[in-house]
């Protein structure tokens, strides 16, 4: 987040798009809606689904699934028709304003609403809202990114930012809302496949050398490594032969789960690491028992940047162990001696190679409760609100964006959209809510919501199982008939490994995430 949580409430109109924040972010939903019922703040939230937040809003616009890159080219395209942008903040922060005019032009509220099915006139009503704010705050999450333009979509949300000024400012911003607790913090300490921590560059040179000193090894490697995405395909070609997987269940939380599954058996080696047996640790070749969170000490860092202190409040199983001493004791097997006291001594590594962590000290946190990065020293008070006064590359960049139709589209065969998501009632592939009897008796198993005419055009009934079919699988799962659905699409949670969405869904990447295209895809629907 470009902002804080608590920064919501300052926000005079807050939009929401890709996000059941009520259900997926419960916390954070709460700022929103004390901010619209108690301060009188705007809500605008744009979702496939009437979910609980549209209950809230003061406009509610339903989007076609996979065209966020329109109505978002649309909400522009009237700012500057109507010249109500921020010029200042344009003229003096932002490079490439002529070529977003030129690319938004045929952006006309009547063009979007053919391709959005959004009516025109809430186009022009919503921009004119979000434009006539002091200050805007976009939130999104996995609504906005799972898709094969899920680049193109958070690009375009900060091109809509700046254009009215809502950056560097209280209240403004575009915030993702992480998906998982500390996700942050993996992508900051280097979980990706081309950076270090702190998002250094391994392809550049210096930033090797600096590694390579602080870690004393002759030389590491210059070329990215793979995303998690492209490691699956290649394990069925044979060009990846071993595994190591931490904390993560790709036989359900993957894209096209039977393909996933083909390509796992076809590993030579695979080793998982995590606190419960998952449906991919039972076909594991190794298992390594970790400690959760509240079993061992250390630092999560949070959606808005926030690190923060885990302290250690009960046991652990005898055989568990830390993530960090498992790795480490498995580096020391291959004759590289990492070692290290306590999680404290890796936070000083950590702050002695990485810029924006520079700052962070256990004895601050216990003083101040949490800093935000970047903290480059410890004199630093933090940085709550990112691109004050300027951006980190000078001048911000505006990127003149065209709308692409999603990689799979309906037709006689398979005449329904899919989109997928979460309960409140279920985290991720459900390897530690499934552990709870009242959560299961809450959310007992998996459900498709679909619209009461639809349902009655396939012949289903309420509470029934139905079969549901893509071109990559089928799954039975029980009708629910809801008001939140929208006719001609369903929606199902991906929690459920004995009905897991996932053997639906397409694994077309976005061409530089490489994230999945969860949220759009070709059904069929019929009774058992």
């Amino acid at each position: 987040m470009t902002n804080t949580i608590a920064d919501i409430e300052k926000a005079d109109v807050i939009l929401v798009t890709g996000s059941n924040t009520t259900e997926n972010h419960p916390v954070i939903s709460s700022f929103i809606k004390r901010a619209v019922k108690f301060k009188n703040k705007k809500l605008i939230v744009i979702d496939p689904r009437k979910i609980k937040l549209a209950e809230f809003a003061d406009i509610w616009i339903r989007p076609a699934l996979g065209a966020d890159v329109a109505w978002i080219n649309g909400l522009m395209h009237v700012i500057i028709k109507e010249d109500i942008y921020d010029k200042k903040f344009v003229e003096e922060r932002t490079v490439g304003f002529e070529q977003i005019k030129e690319m938004t032009a045929k952006f006309t509220p009547e063009y979007v609403e053919k391709i959005t099915e959004i009516p025109a006139d809430k186009i022009i009503e919503t921009a004119r809202l979000y434009a006539g704010a002091k200050a805007g705050s976009i939130l999104y999450c996995m609504g906005i990114t799972q898709h094969t333009t899920g680049t193109d979509n958070v690009k375009s949300l900060a091109n809509l930012a700046m254009l009215c000024g809502n950056l560097g400012i209280e209240g403004g911003g575009v915030n993702p809302l992480r998906g998982q607790n500390n996700v942050q913090g993996a992508c900051d300490m280097g979980g990706l496949p081309d950076v270090y921590s702190g998002y250094q560059k391994v392809m550049l040179p210096e930033m090797r050398k600096k590694m390579e000193a602080a870690w004393d090894v002759p030389v590491l490697p210059d070329k990215p490594g793979l995303k998690a995405t492209e490691m699956i395909p290649k394990a069925h070609t044979g060009e990846l032969k071993a595994l190591y997987v931490i904390g993560e269940n790709p036989l359900v939380s993957d894209p096209d789960l039977n393909h996933a599954k083909k390509c796992i058996e076809k590993l030579d080696f695979m080793v998982v690491q995590d606190i419960f047996l998952t449906e991919t640790a039972k076909i594991a070749d190794v298992v390594l028992p970790s400690k959760c969170f509240a079993e061992k000490e250390g630092t999560f860092s949070n959606t808005e940047r926030k690190i923060q202190r885990v302290r250690k409040a009960i046991e652990a199983p005898v055989q568990a162990k830390e993530d960090w001493q498992i790795i480490s004791e498995i580096a020391g097997k291959m004759n590289y001696s990492m070692r290290y006291e306590n999680a404290e001594e890796i936070m000083k590594e950590i702050a002695s190679v990485t810029p924006s962590y520079g700052g962070i000290t256990y004895d601050r946190l216990e003083k101040e409760g949490g800093i935000h990065w970047p903290c480059p020293n410890t004199e630093h008070p933090g940085t709550p609100i990112l691109h004050v006064g300027a951006f980190p590359i000078g001048k911000g960049v505006f990127n003149p964006i065209d709308y692409i139709e999603p990689a799979e589209k309906t037709d006689e065969e398979y005449p329904v959209y899919l989109t997928t998501g979460r309960v409140i009632y279920h985290y991720h592939t459900g390897t530690m809510t499934m552990k709870s009897e009242g959560l299961n008796e809450r959310a007992p198993e998996c459900f498709v919501e679909i619209t009461n005419e639809d349902a009655e055009k396939y012949k289903l009934i309420e509470g029934v199982k139905v079969s549901i079919a893509s071109r990559r699988g089928e799954i039975n799962a029980i009708v629910k008939i809801s008001k939140k659905a929208v006719s001609g699409t369903v929606f199902i949670p991906f929690h459920f490994a004995n009905a897991a969405a996932n053997t639906l869904t397409n694994g077309a990447l976005d061409p530089i995430s490489k994230i999945p295209e969860f949220k759009v895809c070709a059904v069929k629907l019929s009774p058992l």
